[in-house]
């Protein structure tokens, strides 16, 4: 395992650039299985889920050819759908979550697809309903082999599968792109009501109809779909990943730092910036940028009643999941004090443990509720020895050991490089004083 070595308490200057979205990339990657055409898509990230959805989609006969960087055309004329059923593929698919939206594609192109329970970040509890359900209802059976850990679909009428409408149980992001893509290729119409409708979703959508989809209601949580024979390529860019914009807009606050960040896509950002202006955090629009002034302190702003503020995720339009590890940390710096709830996943807030280790006054309430005591940098966190346990969780640490007095060592931090590219490379052009040992 790979591990970073930071001596942190330095201010950081300078611009940087985001990465494309990691969410994004996911999904429009298999969307690329709908057709035999090529499609091109740009501004992909080089981060280690990327790589291995590529990975399962060169194994399953995808060509791929590398433009330049992040620019790659894709093209599925030649699928091994039995390539679903080996060692490697198991072992690729319970790697990522991304994974799981294969099958939709799959599903509704090759009319079966066979894949193992999808893996990821260890979070808590993260259910498949809504992706299984609204496969069913579009006329799949399903089969679920215990011994395996095998899912297998089949569609139940030869021929295609068909439209219908589905009430999702929840606004799932992956599970509402796995189903508009299997109804793309549906027959008839297919309406979906409590769709997800993140920025991710619509661009996927957009992409969609490019290709030669019939997608209305993008950016509503009600979505119709009516079903086309084929779909064709096209070029598609990928957006900005507004949690790698959070990340950077909470670095530079905790380490009172002076940063602008390039080419942000505002219109995609929803209230990102402002959950962060909440917390007493400056930040100026500046054209598409973003410019965070250096500030030695950061006042929580309360609530119209003069309550505690408090910060929870929920479906867009509402804030994303995976900011409230990074507001945590910013939270432990600023002056007051914040409830942070995460609704979604049981398990996120447990790496809190690390950070009161680290000085950090934070009272963990129950698995979902954390309320951090802000220091007001009066009081800076200690350097320590901390594990990576998830993705958001480690850049959390990683941002927490910058702000630190003295040095930390982060371990297990492949779990960064999966969602985060060449991150110790780009904070050093900041000025972070960052070493990678293998």
């Amino acid at each position: 395992m790979g591990t970073f070595i930071i001596k942190g308490g330095s201010s950081l200057k300078g611009e940087i650039k985001p990465q494309g979205a990691k969410n994004e990339s996911l999904q429009v990657l298999c969307a690329v299985l709908l057709t035999p055409e090529k499609l091109r898509i740009q501004n992909i990230p080089e981060i280690g889920d990327v790589k291995c959805l590529m990975q399962i989609l060169k194994n399953l006969g995808v060509s791929i050819k590398k433009n330049g960087i992040g620019d790659y055309t894709f093209q599925a004329k030649n699928i091994n759908i039995e390539y679903l059923n080996t060692k490697k593929f198991r072992e690729y698919g319970k790697s990522i979550r991304g994974s799981i939206m294969i099958a939709g594609p799959l599903l509704a192109r090759f009319g079966k697809v066979c894949i193992p329970i999808p893996g990821g970040d260890r979070i808590g509890r993260r259910r498949l309903d809504a992706h299984l359900t609204g496969l069913r209802l579009l006329g799949s059976n399903i089969h679920y082999d215990n011994e395996s850990k095998y899912f297998d679909l089949r569609i139940i009428n030869k021929n295609s599968l068909t439209g219908e409408y589905i009430l999702m149980e929840e606004a799932s992001i992956t599970g509402t792109a796995n189903v508009i893509m299997a109804a793309t290729l549906a027959k008839g119409k297919t309406t979906i009501y409590n769709a997800a409708c993140e920025p991710y979703i619509q661009q996927l959508c957009k992409l969609l109809n490019k290709m030669g989809a019939k997608i209305k209601g993008i950016g509503s949580n009600l979505i119709n779909i009516i079903g086309v024979k084929e779909l064709g390529g096209c070029t598609h860019t990928i957006l900005p990943d507004m949690v790698e914009i959070g990340s950077w807009i909470g670095l530079a606050a905790i380490t009172c730092s002076e940063i602008r960040i390039k080419n942000v896509s505002w219109k995609n950002l929803g209230i990102v910036p402002n959950t962060f202006q909440k917390m007493g955090i400056k930040l100026e629009k500046d054209k598409d940028n973003i410019y965070i002034p250096s500030q030695k302190y950061y006042k929580i702003k309360k609530s119209l009643n003069n309550v505690i503020l408090t910060i929870s995720d929920a479906p867009w339009p509402g804030l994303t999941p995976d900011l409230l590890s990074i507001l945590t940390v910013v939270a432990t710096q600023a002056k007051g004090s914040v409830l942070i709830h995460q609704k979604m996943f049981e398990s996120r807030l447990f790496f809190v443990d690390k950070l009161i280790e680290m000085g950090a006054q934070i009272i963990l309430c129950d698995p979902h509720r954390a309320t951090v005591i802000g220091l007001n940098h009066k009081s800076p966190l200690r350097g320590s020895i901390l594990n990576s346990p998830d993705i958001r969780a480690g850049i959390s640490l990683l941002i927490a050991a910058l702000s630190a007095k003295g040095t930390s060592i982060i371990k297990n931090i492949e779990q960064i490089d999966r969602g985060y590219e060449n991150i110790d490379q780009r904070l050093r052009v900041l000025g972070a004083d960052i070493i990678r040992m293998k």
